[in-house]
């Protein structure tokens, strides 16, 4: 067995979970600072902003989904290490990249929208689903990502 392709199989998976999780991370972690603030001032908003806030952590289940499907395609979950050649196990790593890169990039323009959408909702409450509609529209790229990742996966030889 080539140790390499499954190394660079593995870190694929690494990447879409990590950089995927930071994007979502550091976007809820945005709105969650908007959110404070109008909640500090209008408890009754919580229900509202919470649903903003919850928007971006959906890159890093993507990673995660991602990273779970690639383990498991090469047998490091539910069953036995493929035999993997380096080539292979580079294409792994690269299949991972669409929803690894897309993922850290989205979730954080994803959670400076939907801070936008907190305004929005501070100032205007019934005008809420806007910035909800608006931060989702961030989400569509994420979606692509992760489909193209998967489809990449699945199509790898073994």
């Amino acid at each position: 067995m080539d140790n390499l392709g499954i190394v660079l199989a593995v870190i694929g998976a690494a990447l879409a979970a990590l950089l995927a999780g930071i994007g979502s991370a550091k976007g809820v972690g945005i709105v969650g600072e908007a959110a404070a603030g109008v909640v500090s001032v209008d408890p009754s908003k919580f229900s509202k902003v919470l649903i903003l806030q919850l928007l971006p952590g959906t890159q890093g289940l993507y990673g995660l989904l991602t990273a779970i499907i690639l383990l498991s395609r090469i047998g490091l979950i539910g069953g036995s290490a493929a035999d993997l050649t380096t080539a292979q196990g580079l294409q792994f790593l690269v299949a991972s990249l669409p929803i690894a890169v897309v993922g850290l990039i989205s979730g954080i323009v994803q959670g400076k929208t939907a801070a936008a959408g907190v305004g929005i909702t501070a100032k205007k409450p019934d005008h809420n689903g806007k910035g909800i509609i608006m931060a989702a529209m961030v989400e569509t790229y994420a979606i692509l990502a992760l489909l193209i990742s998967i489809l990449i996966i699945y199509n790898i030889a073994l």
